[in-house]
């Protein structure tokens, strides 16, 4: 007799309950969640089948995403995506034009110019436009595309555009995207800036959301299968090559990732896929490779054990083997020792031989700094820094950020009830017969401006800060979080090449000065020597220096009779452009104006100040920026300037 649907058996197994011990408001996990992550550590599905890939739960591009790895041949064109979701209101308000500017940057062309914007339907996309449209999007999206063999398509625009309408398809919308080709490496590759928000089409005008699995293999997919239309397919011998090339290379490769996918309890059976049997041979002389690498161990003629730290072993060779390659690059040919340690020694002065980025999706430069100790150092820089404020020629001072600052040290020193006082430090300081009080007062009052913004201290009048009881912790907290472990001083924008003949206070005069630094009698230490005494020289004409014997006596005051000199200079010059009266500032003088612009100088960097009649010229600080066009005050001494936002009641707190 048949028994009816609604009347059978059914088992339904409830969730199982948390086991002793698991409190403190903590939930476990459900029994299936926890099944599946395991299976999921084996690299399998449910199904069994190792290959098919769990589909999106979430974001457009689901459908495109279930096919990745499906419609691709071997013999299709290898392609590399390098994707970033950037969450806007996170990343800062300059993250989006700090991009932009360097992905234009100059020396990205076949013929080393400036690169050009392009978009959908221009060849000439405008920037600044792609980013007032975007002013108001959640997220933006950021990719690199780079063709394997992208040196053999016409035409890297058509390429791109052929792509993002494909994309576009797969997202049931309309992209609004801008990008720009880059020559300047080994690897063509095109940098690709997306607007998250939908355009024409299904949820116009909503979030872009892109399902993940899309971005992580449907995008390649389908960048892969227009490659091998453009290109036609790989040969085998263009295949057998690029698997030769790789078997020598000390970096993470394709057969690396093919061994480690094969790994089950850390040993390799070369046995697991007899059919192949010249992939087999090529993954047999990667072994052997690694083994003479101590990356891997040969158990018997076809199994081997793989290091546990290998793939983090061979990506750090292959980072190293690109940090020489760029600095060999940025010496031509000069003979350096070569610093590539990851954490700074000590200060570091000297020239910017070089700059680009280590990481360009992720917007992480790096340096190459010409020593005065007469090495070559690579410097590893926060995210995000402008590239563009650091030119190549310039002088920079590096340094690591680590444990308690002089400067910070001092300021408790001078502290009394909570309070530290300008006018006690002087006293101090005039006390110890100090050359030179006011400057190392100035030092200070920079510093305490700097924790100021960042709410470490509160300043409660002109000249007095209330210094909280933990401040060495909080100035410490204050300098790791933005400096990500070094500072970055520039001294001069300008070469000393420039700076001999320069009308200014340059770094080289401050070096007369007092300032001079350990000379090595090698590399860029004896460039600098070479340059003072031809910056002497140009003292001498100019009868700021004397010549008494062998020696060369200095004019007295002469960084500020220097300074003045080009200030007064460039003020005729902006005073004819605006018709305002030029005034210099005085030291110890409150000077006060809308911050209209700023003005880099031989003398560094200053801020104009307008009053409406008059304007002047104050030396500039990066934290002013954010005032433009707002008004500013700011009383100057020698070099330095302590600057406040002026309101209609007393001062900035």
């Amino acid at each position: 007799m048949a028994s009816r649907d609604d009347e059978r058996f059914r088992v339904k197994p409830g969730a199982p309950k948390g086991r002793a011990g698991q409190g403190n408001g903590q939930r476990s996990q459900r029994f299936v969640s926890q099944v599946l992550k395991q299976v999921s550590k084996t690299g399998a599905n449910a199904s069994g089948n190792r290959r098919v890939r769990p589909a999106s739960t979430f974001g457009r591009g689901r459908v495109a995403a279930g096919k990745a790895d499906q419609t691709l041949a071997v013999t299709a064109r290898r392609v590399v995506i390098k994707s970033r979701y950037v969450v806007l209101k996170k990343a800062g308000v300059n993250s989006v034009s700090t991009h932009l500017r360097y992905i234009e940057r100059d020396g990205v062309t076949r013929d080393g110019e400036k690169g050009q914007p392009y978009g959908p339907e221009t060849d000439a996309a405008d920037l600044k436009a792609f980013e007032a449209r975007g002013k108001g999007d959640r997220h933006q999206f950021r990719f690199i595309v780079s063709v394997e063999d992208a040196g053999e398509l016409e035409d890297l625009r058509d390429y791109t555009r052929e792509f993002m309408q494909r994309m576009s398809t797969d997202l049931e919308t309309g992209l609004d995207w801008v990008a720009v080709d880059h020559w300047d490496t080994d690897n063509p590759h095109t940098h690709i800036v997306l607007r998250g928000r939908a355009g024409e089409g299904r949820g116009k005008g909503q979030d872009l959301v892109i399902a993940p699995d899309y971005m992580a293999h449907g995008m390649r997919m389908r960048a892969s299968e227009l490659a091998t239309e453009w290109l036609g397919p790989r040969t085998e011998l263009e295949i057998r090559r690029g698997l030769l090339r790789e078997v020598e290379q000390e970096r993470l490769t394709s057969l690396d990732r093919a061994l480690m996918r094969q790994v089950d309890m850390g040993v390799v059976d070369l046995t697991q896929e007899p059919k192949d049997r010249q992939r087999q041979t090529h993954l047999r002389a990667r072994l052997q490779r690694l083994e003479g690498m101590e990356l891997a161990g040969r158990i018997d003629a076809n199994r081997w054990k793989l290091s546990p730290n290998m793939e983090q072993t061979l990506a750090a060779m292959g980072e190293r083997g690109d940090i020489l390659l760029a600095m060999h690059k940025a010496l031509k040919g000069q003979q350096r020792e070569l610093v590539l340690e990851t954490e700074l020694a000590g200060p570091v002065i000297g020239r910017i031989a070089a700059k680009g980025l280590a990481d360009e999706l992720n917007d992480r430069g790096y340096l190459v700094v010409d020593g005065m100790d007469g090495r070559a150092h690579y410097v590893r820089l926060p995210v995000d820094t402008d590239l563009t404020a650091l030119p190549v020629g310039g002088i920079v001072d590096v340094k690591a950020v680590g444990g308690e600052r002089t400067v910070d040290r001092t300021i408790v020193g001078i502290v009394r009830e909570g309070l530290y006082r300008t006018v006690d430090h002087l006293v101090q300081l005039r006390q110890e017969n100090t050359p030179d009080p006011q400057t190392a007062v100035d030092v200070h009052v920079r510093r305490l401006e700097a924790l100021r913004r960042w709410g470490a201290v509160e300043r409660v009048a002109d000249g007095v800060w209330n210094v909280p009881s933990d401040f060495l912790l909080r100035a410490q907290a204050h300098d790791a979080k933005k400096t990500a472990g070094i500072t970055i001083d520039l001294r001069s924008q300008l070469s000393v090449e420039q700076q001999v003949r320069a009308q200014g206070a340059t770094w080289l005069d401050r070096q007369l000065v007092g300032e001079a630094s350990v000379l090595a009698q090698r590399g860029f230490g004896v460039q600098v020597r070479d340059a003072l005494q031809e910056r002497m020289g140009f003292l001498v004409e100019q009868g700021l220096a004397e010549r008494r014997g062998s020696r060369v006596v200095l004019a007295r005051n002469l960084l500020s009779t220097l300074r003045d000199r080009e200030l007064t200079e460039v003020g005729k010059v902006i005073q004819n452009e605006t018709g305002l009266i030029h005034r210099l500032s005085r030291d110890g003088v409150r000077t006060g104006g809308v911050y209209r612009r700023s003005v880099q100088l031989a003398s560094g960097r200053f801020a104009m100040l307008d009053d409406g009649v008059g304007f002047s010229l104050v030396p500039w600080r990066a934290a002013m920026e954010r005032y433009l066009g707002r008004s500013v005050f700011a009383v100057v001494r020698g070099a330095s300037v302590n600057w406040g936002v002026a309101r209609e009641r007393g001062l900035s707190p």
